[in-house]
């Protein structure tokens, strides 16, 4: 069997936790990496976790050097950061496009990211807008392997309570059956399926994926 690695950045949020535990019960990776800012106080069996630096660029390419694929699942929040729009965007833009960029250098041939539906450059919306610069950013590097993941509003269960996407989520999915199928909740553990699906697949070229090509994909 080829020996193949997968590192996760991200792995401590819904989408990323999931897919670090679904990468490591399936035997496609034999390696499973998590970068993280500060050692967990457990990990699933099967999963190294590496403390990393994300502003220190040499740390965070010596962390990806070796990688088959590299998974991005970062995202933070206005109140997370306290408002701080340069910190925001260290999150939501530096740290995927940083990652991206020594994914390419070392000679890593896949690239996934979780964005989101609605992401571009050109939206008032600073969490919308910093997602789309990063999505543009990446494109233009030349990665041979680039899927992007727009889900709308995930769903799962998080480990720190946010009372605007709760609220959000009970006003939301009771009505879901009359959004356009891109803007429908869309449970986290599906964006993880799908993200494992797209990387074992390894199709050439930029795609972006959003709710009904991620429930394709994630039933793989």
């Amino acid at each position: 069997m080829k020996e193949r690695t997968a590192t996760v950045i991200g792995a401590t949020g819904l989408t990323g936790g999931h897919l670090a535990t679904l990468l490591a019960e399936d035997t496609y990776f034999t390696t499973v990496r998590i970068l993280v800012r500060k050692a967990p106080e457990s990990v699933t069996p099967g999963i190294k976790a590496i403390v990393v630096d994300f502003s220190n660029q040499d740390d965070l390419r010596s962390a990806i050097e070796g990688s088959d694929a590299v998974f991005c699942a970062v995202g933070t929040t206005r109140k997370k950061v306290n408002g701080d729009m340069v910190a925001y965007r260290k999150v939501d833009f530096d740290i995927p496009v940083d990652s991206a960029r020594h994914c390419l250098e070392t000679g890593c041939s896949s690239f996934l990211m979780v964005s989101s539906v609605g992401a571009s450059s050109a939206s008032r919306n600073y969490y919308l807008r910093f997602k789309g610069e990063a999505e543009e950013a990446i494109a233009s590097m030349g990665i041979p392997s680039v899927s992007v993941f727009r889900p709308s509003m995930l769903l799962g269960e998080r480990k720190e309570f946010r009372l605007g996407e709760e609220a959000g989520r009970l006003m939301s999915v009771p009505l879901s059956f009359l959004f356009p199928s891109k803007y429908k909740p869309i449970r986290a553990l599906d964006v993880a399926r799908a993200m494992k699906a797209a990387a074992r697949s390894d199709e050439k070229g930029f795609r972006i994926y959003h709710y009904t090509d991620i429930k394709l994909l994630a039933a793989k």
